[in-house]
């Protein structure tokens, strides 16, 4: 699923109009905190010899790969920390057990992994040892590993024990990776224009690839209200209708949604295409007109801004150039870059030009989780084996991961409130194994 998704600084995930839960304001957790003491920065950061790689003297950036084995298995240095335990496999934080989940998504990566598409992705690797065979072999022998184990504990002794590490580099070269979260929203639609349903998705037009460049900008393409595309080449394209002015742009951000009508039934919708320009996110718009502050921001803030002020949505979504088609899927569950169905709370979305697509992750970082007593949000340190399924529009470097939330209001508000550092490693068989 390619999509367009926030970073730090330029916040726009998409987020329900109404939402179901009550929010608190996010708390953001310094790297120190990831881990006890023995665990901090110092030990679980990348070895000094591979943050100070010479610098190639006819290119200025740097020699180091994106990602580097580390000697020694993080898992001795958290003994006492049950948060680098992935207790969610047997049920954590009021969530059901997921281990079924884990294998399907590891089965998923396998079958894709077994095609013609990841045999090419893999001939431009960047990380020397890192091959489609051994990923292949890697994620037999994980499924094995999980089936075999009774506890978080055994599995993570296993691991330790046959596989090897390689971090990301992150964005600071010391392994530093901000986590934000995406979602497949559910919105009403219709399949045809009405007085209430009037805003439209397009499919992907037949002649995109002849069309001159530059594309047309959003603005020329749907006008600043969003209804005047039936005026121009968009005209006879449109594919569903959505009541509300946000809920279409919203839906090109995350790059899928389920749709239900009228009459109860549904159907999915998923990317298509492009047009060739980069996104401008309304989040930080705002802050550069100094409507919202952009420390702080969420999509929560963005969208009282836009209930109180909903006149101005034809001001800022304009200034997002960028304009996603769609098909529609017909029910089918939102499916990542490399065309499998992404699984909630394992699939994670990476730059596909520095990452091993398909591959078996393990990710540390703080999440939000709804504290049903309170019905407010919390964040809690966690740590899940994940697989790298997707990629983003926004998604670029070492430093970034996109971390698949699920389908609906409530993966929706943790998506909106995820804004976190932590760590990301990828896991491969020991040569020798």
């Amino acid at each position: 699923m390619f999509r367009k998704t926030k970073a730090l600084a330029v916040i726009a995930i998409g987020f329900p109009v109404t939402p179901l839960i009550a929010l608190i304001p996010v708390q953001q957790v310094a790297q120190n905190q990831l881990s006890p003491p023995e665990c901090r920065v110092a030990k679980w950061e990348l070895p000094a010899t591979a943050q100070n790689q010479p610098q190639n003297i006819t290119n200025p950036k740097p020699v180091t790969p994106p990602l580097v084995p580390i000697q020694k298995s993080p898992f001795p240095c958290c003994k006492d920390d049950i948060s680098c335990l992935d207790k969610q496999l047997w049920g954590e934080n009021s969530q059901l057990p997921d281990k079924k989940a884990l294998i399907t998504s590891v089965d998923r990566s396998l079958q894709y992994l077994s095609s013609s598409n990841a045999a090419v992705a893999y001939q431009g690797a960047r990380v020397e040892g890192i091959t489609r065979e051994r990923v292949i072999k890697s994620l037999r022998r994980f499924r094995e590993l999980l089936l075999q184990s009774k506890s978080a504990t055994e599995l993570n002794a296993a691991i330790a024990k046959e596989f090897v590490f390689y971090q990301s580099v992150g964005s600071d070269g010391k392994g530093s990776v901000l986590f934000t979260a995406y979602y497949e929203p559910v919105y009403a639609a219709s399949r045809v224009p009405t007085a209430e349903y009037r805003y439209p998705v397009y499919r992907l037009p037949q002649d995109l690839q002849s069309w001159s460049r530059p594309h047309p900008t959003r603005l020329e393409l749907e006008g600043a209200d969003g209804l005047q595309a039936s005026k121009g080449r968009l005209q006879g394209l449109e594919l569903f209708w959505f009541r509300d002015r946000l809920e279409p742009y919203l839906a090109q951000i995350q790059g899928s949604a389920r749709l239900q009508f009228p009459d109860r039934k549904q159907t999915t919708i998923g990317y298509a295409g492009n047009t060739a320009y980069n996104y401008k996110s309304i989040g930080k718009s705002l802050a550069e007109d100094g409507k919202l502050q952009l420390e702080g921001m969420t999509m929560p803030t963005i969208l009282d801004y836009f209930q109180k002020y909903p006149q101005e949505l034809n001001i800022y979504i304009p200034r997002d150039r960028s304009f996603v088609f769609f098909q529609e899927n017909y029910g089918a569950p939102a499916r990542g870059s490399i065309g499998v169905a992404l699984t909630a709370e394992r699939s994670i979305a990476t730059d596909k030009s520095l990452m091993p697509p398909g591959a078996l992750a393990f990710i540390r970082a703080p999440f939000p989780f709804v504290n049903k007593a309170s019905g407010k949000m919390e964040h809690r340190i966690v740590s899940r084996y994940v697989l790298d399924q997707d990629t983003g529009g926004a998604i670029k470097g070492a430093g970034r991961v996109d971390y698949f939330l699920g389908t609906g209001s409530v993966a929706g508000d943790r998506a909106g409130v995820t804004v976190s550092p932590g760590q990301l490693y990828y896991l491969l068989l020991k040569p020798t194994i």
